[in-house]
């Protein structure tokens, strides 16, 4: 289905099925890889996003195109990602995390090249759960999904210049936990993803049988091995993820539940 984000919500509104699933097509995706940032873990970040897109769907009638669908979605997003049980790698700290960064041993196993893959990406992933909820948030928002300060200060319900002073202190708090530990963005630091596979294995977060996120279904052509040589800052290190695509059976599940009726009606509006 065409049509503008405001033509198509008003369309899934009176009910039209083909409006529904468009919705849900437009919107999956980027909630996923956002609860993913936010949460550090891929089973916890596809039951979020279960959540939050039922949210959406049964908030469609409060959409007033002041944003566009996906931005619109990700306030809805944020509520609830800022308000989930506390998570297992919350308890990660910056200072332990870059202790972890030295701690390093040799790998003589199969499929080096995929786990020290899958360690780059974990290693993001926990970098992130070292930021305090709101920090998270804020530098999710504008370093590695790109929105705009505006756009970001209003998903977030906060004024703009709250918005920019979570930023610049997230900011600080990654180019410090990676300065002078990681070789992707300076050769002459110690830190190198092949030698932490072992580390990684040890401590149960790279699964050598199955990685989680090195193998993860993706949207779009696949960055290579290439595109980390044009590293220009953290920044360019924590958006180089695969686009992650959202489990199909999550979305199903929702439009699903949506088309039956069976759902008690629209829940109140976000604050």
């Amino acid at each position: 289905m065409t049509g503008t984000d405001a033509d198509v919500a008003a369309a899934a509104v009176a009910g039209d099925s083909d409006a529904l699933a468009e919705v849900l097509r437009r919107v999956q995706d980027p909630v996923y890889r956002l609860a993913l940032r936010m949460t550090g873990r891929r089973v916890d970040a596809e039951d979020a996003t279960q959540e939050i897109l039922i949210r959406v769907m049964t908030r469609m009638s409060s959409f007033r195109a002041e944003a566009s669908l996906v931005t619109w979605a990700y306030r809805i997003a944020v509520n609830h990602l800022l308000n989930l049980r506390r998570q297992p790698r919350e308890d990660l700290t910056l200072d332990g995390y870059r202790e972890d960064l030295l701690r390093q041993s040799s790998y003589d196993g199969p499929d080096s090249a995929v786990l020290a893959e899958e360690v780059r990406l974990q290693c993001a992933q926990a970098l992130l759960q070292c930021l305090d909820r709101p920090g998270r948030a804020a530098y999710v928002l504008g370093e590695v999904l790109g929105l705009a300060g505006q756009e970001a200060a209003w998903v977030l319900g906060v004024p703009a210049a709250t918005y920019r002073k979570r930023l610049e202190r997230a900011r600080d708090q990654v180019r410090g936990a990676l300065r002078g530990r990681c070789g992707l963005l300076d050769p002459a630091a110690p830190c190198r993803c092949s030698r932490r596979i072992g580390q990684g294995i040890e401590k149960g977060w790279v699964d050598p049988v199955a990685p989680v996120l090195a193998t993860h279904a993706t949207r779009g052509a696949a960055r290579t091995a290439g595109d980390l040589g044009r590293l220009r800052d953290v920044g360019d290190l924590l958006r180089a993820h695969p686009d992650y695509a959202a489990p199909e059976s999550r979305a199903q599940a929702v439009l699903t539940l949506i088309r039956s009726g069976r759902y008690p009606g629209l829940l109140p509006d976000e604050p």
